[in-house]
């Protein structure tokens, strides 16, 4: 097999390259989570919400209904008629296994788990087979590239983009745009 050398290209090519690629990945994660929905019958919210619980579930660390709500973007009363239909359908469960027994877990029904299996089993099976592709140190430059990424946009999020309505972002110099900062006349 022959390796190509790619051409040299500035680093804002590179970087705008790579930005490309991961909304093309996230667009198409967007979509396979959209197809999951169709598959089980659910509203894509449900859907993502389902499978933000079983991830957590595969990872060893059960999801919480406010975590939920912060990984999905709903408010709290929101989440709980989300969960109210996931439970309704016989997709999760609520337990309380924390010694405060006012924390509720979400765990996936028992008749939940082969569907979802059967339908993540080729994708779990082609991202598995695609990361064994790269080196444990080249896969290590990655999670710190998309570690800090996410902490990039998090901050992003929580600093810049609070609000999440027309005319509410803060403008560079700290005030709202089109007024003064505080402490600061109009000239």
């Amino acid at each position: 097999m022959s390796m190509e050398t790619p051409e040299p290209v500035s680093p804002e090519e590179q970087w705008d390259r790579l930005m490309d690629g991961l909304r093309a990945f996230g667009a198409n994660y967007t979509e396979f989570t959209r197809r999951f929905a169709d598959w089980l019958g659910l509203h894509s919210t449900d859907a993502a919400a389902l499978t933000e619980i079983l991830y957590a579930e595969d990872q060893g660390t059960p999801m919480s209904p406010a975590r939920l709500s912060e990984r999905v973007s709903l408010s709290s009363g929101a989440t709980t008629i989300l969960l109210n239909r996931l439970e309704q359908a016989g997709h999760i469960v609520r337990t309380r296994e924390h010694t405060d027994r006012r924390v509720v877990t979400l765990r996936s029904s028992p008749a939940i788990r082969p569907r979802a299996e059967e339908f993540f089993g080729p994708y779990a099976a082609r991202m598995t087979a695609e990361m064994a592709r790269y080196t444990p140190e080249r896969l290590q430059q990655f999670e710190d590239f998309v570690r800090h990424l996410g902490r990039t946009m998090d901050g992003l999020l929580a600093e810049e983009y609070r609000e999440s309505r027309p005319g509410t972002r803060r403008a560079p110099d700290g005030g709202r745009p089109g007024t003064s900062p505080p402490g600061r006349a109009q000239r």
